[in-house]
């Protein structure tokens, strides 16, 4: 297992071991469906997530100089050949807003372990803000990039 498939998996490990629930006096936001974490565009899939760098354990928040947050949010995305399933080297650019339309910018920079291939970006985030996520994706040896768009919510204050 890869190291950063290794933290994400100790992150969402992290994330359930962390519930312990509200308080009588807490505010809970409402639950949402799930939403989709990948998408299928043709010769490819794509895989992305966003949430708050706190959540990142120190020495791999480090290792990626990803600065540990509950303020600021980390996109992940990463490109996987369809037919291979390995890891496949993209273009990867991302236009960010919230609710309001205020642009938030986040600069993708690439990240290889062995042949695991991640593109991450981080931008501050504020408490239940909602931020609307526009990637466009050209995959090596492909002439036409995709594009998807998924939002989530951010809770800083928990």
């Amino acid at each position: 297992m890869t190291r950063i498939s290794t933290t994400i998996a100790a992150t969402v490990l992290l994330q359930v071991a962390a519930c312990g629930g509200p308080g009588e006096n807490a505010t809970v936001p409402l639950a949402e469906p799930a939403a989709a974490s990948s998408m299928d565009i043709g010769n490819h899939d794509v895989h992305f997530s966003a949430q708050l760098t706190d959540r990142l354990p120190s020495e791999i928040a480090s290792l990626y100089n990803i600065v540990r947050s509950k303020n600021r949010a980390m996109l992940t995305v990463s490109v996987i050949s369809a037919e291979t399933r390995a890891s496949v080297p993209a273009t990867v650019t991302v236009k960010t807003v919230n609710l309001t339309g205020q642009l938030k910018n986040v600069n993708m920079r690439k990240i290889q372990e062995k042949e695991a291939i991640y593109y991450i970006g981080e931008t501050p985030v504020s408490n239940r803000e909602t931020l609307i996520f526009d990637i466009r994706v050209l995959p090596e040896g492909e002439s036409e990039p995709s594009e998807l768009r998924f939002k989530r919510d951010f809770y800083t204050d928990s």
